[in-house]
């Protein structure tokens, strides 16, 4: 069966990633969820680990029939036909789910945000495993004043812990790709120093940011707040700073700060 580029399928196939992976969390009578099996190769080894539920969410109807067949004997199984960017997670039957996603690395910072967007907080889930590509991945861990920090390393801080990454070689992928991959493990934070009322706005601010990364605060905060000069002075934001140079804290002060005001 030829895999869809289209689709960025490149299936895990290492045993010892595998193994690893599954060993990330105590599986026996939980409940998983799984994002885009493919063949299936993580989801055998999650069977073995004796979950109470397992529910996949497969775009592919060729992959979506394979599993299908392969697990149809499994009482715990359920898998739907769907696109985990379409799928509405905030109805989500199921409580402190595990969730596992060997990602497409076109849209996998789609579908973490779908994840931290989630309306009802504390979420139905108690863990995140996913595989990133490394340069994402490194995107997602990164600390502010450098390079790799980005809007994805703000929203995930605000809502998730890192708990664990590690790297993943190509060779452990088939077809192989041409990039290293991540595992990055995330668990949800029940306590926040800011009470953002949506993060839609957290997301707003933090796009017109870093939609001009390299220029200074300044004109940004002059659109957002008409008296920036004192909003600035008051939440002890530096106007001359470029966007990485503030920390998430910065983001979240800003965003409390817009909705107060709107």
């Amino acid at each position: 069966m030829k895999l869809k580029k289209s689709l960025g399928q490149n299936l895990l196939i290492d045993k010892n990633i595998i193994e690893k992976i599954t060993s990330l969390e105590k599986l026996n009578n939980q409940t998983v969820l799984e994002i885009g099996p493919g063949s299936g190769n993580l989801t055998n080894k999650i069977f073995e680990e004796n979950p109470k539920k397992i529910f996949l969410i497969e775009k592919d109807q060729r992959f979506y029939k394979i599993i299908n067949e392969k697990f149809k004997f499994k009482e715990n199984f359920e898998i739907v036909d769907d696109d985990i960017l379409k799928f509405n997670l905030d109805n989500f039957a199921f409580k402190n789910v595990i969730v596992f996603g060997n990602l497409p690395y076109n849209i996998s910072t789609q579908i973490l945000a779908k994840f931290i967007s989630v309306k009802k907080w504390p979420p139905f889930y108690k863990k995140i495993i996913f595989m990133f590509q490394k340069e994402v991945a490194e995107r997602i861990v990164a600390k502010s004043n450098t390079t790799n920090f980005s809007r994805i390393s703000i929203l995930t801080n605000y809502r998730l812990d890192i708990i664990e990454n590690f790297n993943v070689s190509k060779n452990c992928f088939f077809p192989r790709p041409n990039v290293e991959s991540k595992i990055i493990v995330f668990a949800p934070k029940l306590n926040y120093n800011y009470k953002i009322k949506s993060i839609k706005n957290l997301e707003k601010i933090t796009n017109m940011f870093f939609s001009n990364r390299r220029k200074m605060v300044n004109k940004v905060f002059a659109k957002i707040f008409k008296d920036h000069k004192y909003v600035a002075e008051k939440l002890n934001i530096k106007l001359e700073s470029r966007p990485q140079e503030l920390s998430c804290n910065d983001y979240f002060k800003i965003t409390e700060f817009f909705e107060k005001l709107n």
